[in-house]
């Protein structure tokens, strides 16, 4: 596993341990499916896996004004696997859909008539998206599981695939990028992977468990319950973790690992599921303020604050109607 300005770059084969054995705190719901579109096979020779990736970073960085690479990982014709932003941090991949998300990114162009997709390449996107959905726990169906192409550029909202939307993962990506496609053509392949129907339905949660946000720039997980314990990871500000357990002021993160943090900076969330076709996000707790997005049936957000009727979706003011969510 080579690793050079951050990246590592790993077989199919080593990211499949390397991913099962990260602690991540943050909590995951969504993986997006992405392809680079530039650059393309062309601009691939089979050793510039490192080049590409750090040319692809400058450019989120530089043109972007991000503070990283926008993605997750990144999957090459080759069938090999970098990483990119760390796990612990949103993406920069799908306007108003980055948290609880990974974001990866398929080296190539996928629309009809460009890269015709390798064998390894195939195989590596299948088996990546398995690995993740096995470590955090996500069913797989198209709404977990997502394209950018379904999502609109200017809003955010999920429109599968009308108005202004790029085509990322591309019109040919296994078959196709619209809803249909995915659901017929790419998700069989992940299922498969892990074994079968089950794996479409979603994980049983811990009786009890419950969530928060982190309110503090960054976080330390430790290894105790106390500020002198050891320091094994940090998550950042708007993070939600999960908690298993409360202690003298501190919350355990993991059912099966001694991670926690303090609970001065972390204020409770509750999880829900969006019950109508479309909801609108808006600017303030009422109908007469602005529109800012739109969520669409069975996303799922988590309410930071209820007044009147209407729940805050984040630490930012962005308010949803309490009749269209339901506990999750």
């Amino acid at each position: 596993m080579p690793t050079r300005n951050g990246f590592t770059l790993l077989t199919l084969a080593e990211f499949e341990g390397w991913i099962a054995a990260q602690r991540v705190a943050r909590t995951i719901l969504t993986l997006q499916q992405h392809h680079t579109w530039s650059p393309a096979y062309a601009q691939f020779t089979g050793t510039n896996h490192f080049e590409l990736q750090a040319a692809m970073k400058r450019h989120h960085v530089t043109n972007n004004g991000w503070g990283d690479i926008g993605q997750h990982f990144t999957t090459f014709p080759d069938g090999t696997i970098m990483t990119g932003r760390p796990l612990e941090q949103t993406p920069a991949c799908i306007k108003g859909q980055n948290a609880h998300s990974v974001c990866v990114e398929h080296l190539g162009n996928f629309d009809a008539g460009r890269d015709t997709m390798s064998a390894a390449h195939r195989a590596s996107i299948i088996g990546l998206s398995g690995a993740i959905c096995r470590r955090f726990a996500i069913p797989v169906n198209v709404d977990r599981i997502v394209y950018h192409h379904w999502f609109h550029l200017d809003t955010g909202a999920r429109t599968n695939g009308s108005g202004n939307t790029k085509t990322c993962p591309g019109t040919a990506f296994f078959g196709g990028n619209s809803v249909e496609s995915a659901q017929r053509t790419f998700l069989p392949h992940i299922r498969s992977y892990l074994g079968g129907a089950e794996a479409a339905r979603p994980a049983a949660r811990p009786a009890g468990i419950r969530y928060g946000v982190v309110t503090t720039d960054t976080l330390n997980v430790r290894r105790g319950a106390n500020a002198s314990a050891t320091k094994v990871n940090a998550v950042t500000l708007g993070s939600i973790v999960r908690i298993h357990d409360e202690r003298d002021g501190w919350l355990r993160l993991s059912a099966s690992q001694q991670e926690w943090v303090s609970a001065r900076f972390v204020s409770p969330v509750e999880r829900a599921t969006v019950n109508a076709d479309t909801l609108h996000v808006r600017s303030g707790p009422g109908q007469d303020f602005g529109k800012l997005a739109a969520l669409a049936r069975n996303q799922e957000v988590f309410v930071h604050e209820r007044t009147n009727g209407w729940c805050r979706i984040g630490l930012e003011s962005r308010w949803v109607s309490e009749a269209f969510l339901t506990a999750a």
